[in-house]
């Protein structure tokens, strides 16, 4: 995909009608007659496009043609028109767009052996495992979330619950029997 090189010409074009309605250089046209094979050579070492070489040229063309009564040396044109081609090149690329290709594969890695990188399975999983530990008993469910969720160790978790340790290791051993036992987690698995 190529940028548009026309958009600054057209303005261009636009500015020198209003500001010299009729202005008409002679001298204008026959140097762009004289070398636009060169200056058409300069443009397409510029660009990857034939066309998008003819378009830059154009719009360094009316530029130089704005700016026709200023430029006091017209030895000096090849210069100033390349100058030009440049400046409006440069402008472009500095406001390309990044673009998208297509391609025959996703480039997402591979999912490890055992592993579920589906965002929906992950999701069902979830959903599961929530429903299946919102059916254990008040205290089980407590102890579970915080000793694997909020990752607390089996002291603190004894410490939040006012209980000991061994009642925080005796309750998680019968919730996680619990959980592998449930139904709904067999069919997710």
């Amino acid at each position: 995909m190529t940028t548009p090189v026309c958009t600054s010409a057209s303005e261009a074009a636009t500015s020198a009608r209003q500001t010299f309605p009729n202005a008409t250089y002679p001298s204008f046209t026959s140097y762009v007659r004289a070398r636009q094979p060169v200056l058409l050579r300069t443009a397409r070492s510029l660009t990857a496009n034939p066309s998008d070489a003819e378009d830059l040229l154009q719009t360094a063309l009316t530029k130089t043609y704005v700016a026709w009564e200023r430029i006091e040396d017209h030895r000096a044109l090849d210069g100033y028109v390349r100058r030009a081609l440049l400046n409006t090149r440069t402008s472009q690329w500095r406001k390309r767009k990044v673009d998208e290709f297509a391609c025959d594969e996703l480039p997402e890695p591979e999912p490890a052996p055992g592993r579920q990188d589906d965002p929906a399975e992950q999701q069902a999983l979830h959903d599961a495992m929530w429903r299946a530990i919102m059916r254990l008993p008040a205290r089980q469910r407590a102890m579970v979330v915080l000793r694997y969720y909020e990752d607390l160790s089996e002291v603190q978790t004894a410490e939040v619950l006012g209980v000991s340790v061994g009642t925080v290791k005796s309750a998680v051993s019968r919730a996680l029997g619990k959980l592998r036992e449930d139904p709904e987690l067999g069919l997710v698995r």
